[in-house]
């Protein structure tokens, strides 16, 4: 595993939420980012309590998740270790309820 890898192994696996994004919770930086923000705040999930990882501030981050969870683009959530997806697959699963359950443990 190169540097990048196991530093986004490391987060993963030591925050309940981990979004990797273009920008911040506070300000992102891209529609599909700021749209993430939006509906994990809609799950319920208060911004200050997701670790963000602004990609635009380290290419190996940028490049390595990519890598990382096989998934081609940026934002990527991942909740308890497990690799959610980005904002469409997020979208999805918020309109069937099944976000808010995996985000409470309750899936």
């Amino acid at each position: 595993m190169s540097d990048a890898q196991t530093q986004i192994d490391q987060l993963v696996k030591s925050n309940d939420i981990v979004l990797f994004m273009k920008g911040n919770a506070s300000f992102p930086m891209c529609g599909f980012s700021g749209r993430a923000i939006q509906i994990l705040k809609a799950c319920g999930v208060e911004p200050k309590t997701v670790k963000t990882v602004n990609v635009l501030e380290d290419e190996g981050i940028r490049q390595g998740i990519k890598e990382y969870s096989q998934w081609p683009t940026i934002p990527q959530l991942y909740v308890k270790g497990e690799f959610i997806g980005g904002s469409d697959i997020m979208m999805e699963m918020y309109e069937s309820g099944e976000l808010q359950k995996v985000i409470s443990g309750q899936a």
